[in-house]
Order: structure tokens, then sequence, then C-alpha cells
């Protein structure tokens, strides 16, 4: 699933958002780290921000998933949310079990939602989460060893 870089400044701009160098920074780490957690971004941000705080991309994190330009990604055994631009191609994800690797695959079967329940309790189903659990070559490589 390879994309073109993000235009953050145009994102923003077209979500009614104020393009600051904040939200610009963090739209372009994402673009660059999918799947990251808010401390990798903040990680990867601070030396370029050196006034910035944790708690202002966990604000910015905030806003950009409100306005519907990043998505919330829950993993399982993941200690904190990851983050990804919101690119609306109905994908899930594929994760090491070993070292937590996280990888974009393709929708299960290309229409949203992917899955449809036995009962869907009278609601109307928006989405289907999907996460394949597995160990890449590497760790599997490793552990052959």
């Amino acid at each position: 699933m390879t994309r073109s870089p993000v235009d953050a400044p145009q994102l923003l701009r077209d979500a009614g958002l104020r393009v600051t160098v904040q939200r610009t920074r963090v739209l372009e780490t994402l673009d660059a780290h999918p799947h990251a957690s808010a401390e990798v971004v903040y990680t990867g941000i601070r030396d370029a921000l050196p006034g910035i705080a944790l708690a202002t991309v966990h604000s910015v994190l905030n806003d950009l998933t409100a306005a519907g330009l990043v998505q919330r990604v829950n993993l399982p055994d993941v200690g904190s949310a990851l983050y990804e631009i919101q690119h609306s191609d109905n994908h899930h994800h594929v994760q090491c079990i070993s070292c937590g690797r996280v990888e974009d695959v393709s929708c299960a079967i290309g229409a949203a939602p992917c899955l449809h329940p036995s009962h869907d309790h009278g609601m109307r189903i928006l989405e289907a989460a999907v996460t394949y659990r597995a160990l890449c070559h590497e760790c599997e490589r490793n552990s052959n060893g």
C-alpha cells in the first residue's frame, strides 16, 4: 500500500483547521511513521520543536482524530493507542506477536464493512476492525536461530 507523501498544510486547510507547525509536524511524522504512538510522534518532533510537550502532541492527535484526518488504532498487546493518517481505504492491520511491528493489509473482501456479523442487534454496521496476529519473517528467523 504505497502512498504519496501528504501535503499536511493542505489537509489541515481542507479539514477547516488552522495550519500550525505542531499540527503539520504531527501529520508529517505520521506520514513517515504510520502506526505510531503519541510518544513516538513526540520523540520524532521534539528536536525540531524544542518547546513542545507530550501533552501537546496528545492534544494535537485528538484534534486531528476528531477532524477525521487521523485514525486511532487500538491493537491487542499494545500499551497505548497507535495513530495513522486516515486514508478512508477500509484497510486492516497485521501485527507481529513478537516484535509488535504493524503493517496495513487490504480489506478482507473489499467492501465496507468487510465482515457482517451473524446478528446486528438492530444496528447499522459502519466498520469491522480486523487485526491479523502473525510472526514476521525476522522474528521467526531469530526464534529458529
